[in-house]
């Protein structure tokens, strides 16, 4: 990686900065005490959960590769896991669906050493993000960690319909920021949006290995700590 040419530094937000497991399973867990789910439909938080996250997963993936919309993702993120434990109230899915982004949006929990990196980075670069997820709390989320004023774009793919790795949300946050492929470098959680979506629009990448699996791309350090960008950048 040549640090010399990087002037702006596009971070993925969800797992990167921002906690979206954190902060996903402490909303959802409150939420199946206020709708008392467990005392009306026999199933604990923790083995609906394990559900609601793989098929979550599944979706997500889903809607990267194009197979579904994003109405879709809405429609079925929590009808999909209560009807796994044959739960079927009329309208329970959507009624989670809105209540999970209204919550999700005013979570502040942050990966470990966000702050302090963007802080530390903001006297360098220019700081973006650019994320996969929703357009509708992507804000909210920054402004209520206290992350947004670090920032100086936003790109989030709603604005254009197509997620990452598709090299066109990549040119909308580069012309968006006003940087170029030479002078930008991409850190994200997400091997295939943020490395390969990254480097095949042809910025430099930084991998956040927060699982430990080690790929390997030449010229992508790996890192497993925010902080260790301070050996990078």
């Amino acid at each position: 990686m040549d640090k010399a040419r990087v002037e702006h530094v596009f971070f993925d937000l969800d797992n990167t900065l921002w906690d979206h497991r954190g902060n996903s399973e402490v909303t959802l867990e409150q939420m199946f005490k206020d709708y008392e789910i467990t005392k009306k439909y026999n199933v604990t938080f923790e083995e609906w959960h394990e559900v609601f996250y793989d098929l979550n997963e599944k979706l997500w993936m889903s809607i990267s590769e194009g197979k579904i919309s994003k109405d879709e993702l809405r429609e079925r993120r929590f009808k999909d896991p209560f009807a796994h434990f044959d739960i079927h109230e009329e309208g329970l899915g959507m009624e989670f669906e809105d209540e999970y982004l209204a919550r999700m949006g005013k979570m502040k929990g942050t990966v470990e050493g966000a702050q302090e990196i963007l802080e530390y980075l903001s006297d360098k670069y220019t700081i973006h993000i650019i994320t996969n997820g929703f357009i509708e709390v992507s804000e909210d989320k920054l402004k209520n960690a206290d992350l947004l004023k670090y920032i100086t774009t936003l790109t989030c793919a709603d604005e254009i319909g197509v997620r990452k790795p598709d090299t066109r949300i990549f040119e909308l946050a580069n012309n968006k920021a006003g940087s170029t492929k030479e002078n930008a470098v991409i850190i994200g959680d997400d091997w295939v949006a943020d490395v390969i979506g990254g480097t095949n629009f042809g910025w430099q990448a930084i991998f956040l290995d927060c699982f430990n699996e080690k790929p390997s791309l030449e010229g992508v350090p790996n890192i497993t700590s925010l902080l260790e960008l301070k050996e990078l950048l």
